[in-house]
């Protein structure tokens, strides 16, 4: 005979005391511009000198993370999202919504641009669009980005792109270490070279590739989405004077909001002196960027992974550390 409390757990109430951290252990992806530094800064130990991405929360078909330790050890992401939905508050969702990666720029990322989800839709297999947003962890001075162009209208636009007028069509921006960059559907936009970057997403994998300078694999160029790109990029695009925001100067143990929209709000932690807030979220996604510390008398570290569940509770965070945390929508 089931006990209440076993049934409790078959229908995915879990018992408060059974919310534990869900810490990930990684994916990582090899790519043509990836280099070996994420093993360097986070210790990571990687399986080639190429590694570009780092899926560090993820229930994404082509890169599901597994719980590494606790209750649920073993487990993919992407199960626990649809065997036990009250670790995530009953999400409405098909499946996890979000995905964070860290990017290891070692060359230039390819130009590109996505789709939202209307388009995505109709012309990915019903795939989501992808929204997304860029913390620099570290670049060298002088670093650049690509985001935004300078056609005026989209019959300008085509004749740019045809005739491969790259300098002129596209906008560079100055950025720095600790900046901050959201990029929409439709923005044209480009990691550079040297830099490295977390990323909070929709969880998507679509990519429109519109140039990648004739670079080669296996003695084929990579493949170009001329058309789906041209389709989807914004003209004109928006002002590009707000899209870069500097968040080194944000006030310690506290959530800084950094983003809010309908697919999620992203948060700066710089832990100091220790900082205390209430998980109300349907789940809270955390990833350590610098540093050391604890959350909730647990050790956490620099490339440390994890989710915070629903119901958890009080956070309290200590140490000396940096944290970029996001909830899935837009949420006070």
């Amino acid at each position: 005979m089931e006990t209440a409390r076993k049934i409790r757990e078959r229908k995915g109430y879990l018992e408060m005391e059974n919310k534990e951290i869900l810490f990930l252990t990684p994916v990582f992806k090899e790519m043509v511009w990836g280099g070996n530094r994420m093993g360097e800064e986070f210790h990571y130990a990687l399986s080639s000198d190429h590694i570009g991405e780092c899926w560090g929360i993820s229930a994404h078909p082509h890169g599901d993370c597994e719980v590494r330790e606790g209750a649920f050890k073993g487990k993919k992401l992407s199960e626990l999202w649809k065997e036990e939905p009250g670790l995530f508050g009953h999400y409405e969702a098909e499946g996890f919504p979000l995905l964070i990666k860290i990017i290891d720029a070692k060359q230039d990322l390819s130009i590109q641009v996505h789709p939202n989800d209307a388009y995505a839709k109709e012309k990915e297999k019903g795939s989501l669009g992808k929204t997304e947003c860029w913390y620099v962890l570290d670049c060298e001075e002088g670093s650049s980005l690509v985001i935004g162009h300078n056609a005026g209208s989209r019959e300008q636009m085509k004749e740019m792109i045809e005739k491969g007028q790259w300098q002129e069509f596209l906008r560079q921006l100055p950025i720095h270490k600790g900046d901050f960059i959201q990029i929409d559907p439709g923005t044209v936009h480009a990691i550079k070279g040297g830099l490295l970057i977390l990323e909070t997403q929709q969880s998507s994998d679509i990519t429109y590739r519109l140039y990648d300078y004739g670079r080669m694999v296996d003695g084929k160029p990579r493949q170009l989405h001329l058309e789906k790109s041209m389709d989807v990029i914004t003209v004109p695009a928006k002002d590009v004077s707000s899209s870069v925001k500097g968040t080194l100067g944000l006030p310690a143990d506290t959530r800084n909001a950094l983003e809010a929209n309908q697919y999620y709000t992203v948060w700066k932690i710089k832990v100091e002196k220790g900082c205390a807030f209430a998980q109300d979220y349907p789940f809270m996604n955390m990833s350590v960027v610098e540093g050391e510390g604890t959350v909730n008398g647990q050790k956490i570290k620099k490339g440390d992974h994890f989710v915070l569940p629903c119901g958890f509770g009080e956070v309290e965070l200590q140490g000396e550390m940096c944290l970029i945390a996001s909830a899935a929508g837009k949420v006070g």
